[in-house]
């Protein structure tokens, strides 16, 4: 199955969902995109784009409170999830089990079914609880990436930099985007 759920909360980096939206495009993966509110409010702050220029790369676009939404049921069958940015409010929602809106409820499910979850955490620095978070949500099988920047690969602009993450996220669901510079190649 070529499917994957594709989160974008509130936390700064909207670009890291929305690029990983073009690429998923680009490997013809088909994509169910939850933004939350505040990610729409980061999106205006953080880029060009409209709201409706991140929904139209996806395949299918959920509302943020949909909670019947097909990717709030274990028995829709995905790949997996990837949060990205993941606002530190989603990574705690996710953490605890006590979700409120449908980004953190499909993530919870993903979990449950014992499927991959990333969730590139945007946050800096960092107190004791949002170390515990990300410890309960790694003994819970998902993912911990932040997206922290290669320098071994020689980045000339942020764009590059953008896309290594994005390459390197897509990585953990076993999908190869190319074009970047992994080590020792």
């Amino acid at each position: 199955m070529n499917r994957i759920v594709v989160g974008i909360s509130g936390a700064s980096g909207v670009i890291y969902g929305v690029r990983s939206l073009e690429r998923l495009k680009g490997l013809g993966i088909e994509t169910h995109l939850v933004m939350t509110k505040a990610a729409k409010i980061t999106l205006a702050y953080e880029t060009g784009l409209k709201v409706a220029d991140v929904e139209a790369l996806a395949s299918v676009v959920h509302g943020s409170d949909d909670i019947a939404a097909a990717i709030s049921s274990g028995s829709f069958p995905t790949m997996g999830m990837l949060v990205a940015p993941c606002s530190i409010r989603s990574l705690s929602e996710i953490a605890s089990g006590v979700t409120s809106g449908l980004l953190s409820r499909a993530a919870d499910v993903a979990l449950k079914e014992r499927r991959r979850v990333v969730l590139l955490v945007r946050e800096s620095p960092l107190h004791a609880g949002h170390l515990k978070s990300m410890m309960t949500v790694t003994e819970m099988g998902a993912i911990v990436a932040p997206p922290v920047p290669a320098f071994y690969a020689n980045p000339e602009t942020l764009d590059a930099m953008i896309e290594h993450t994005v390459a390197r996220a897509l990585d953990l669901f076993g999908l190869d985007v190319g074009g970047i510079k992994r080590w020792g190649e």
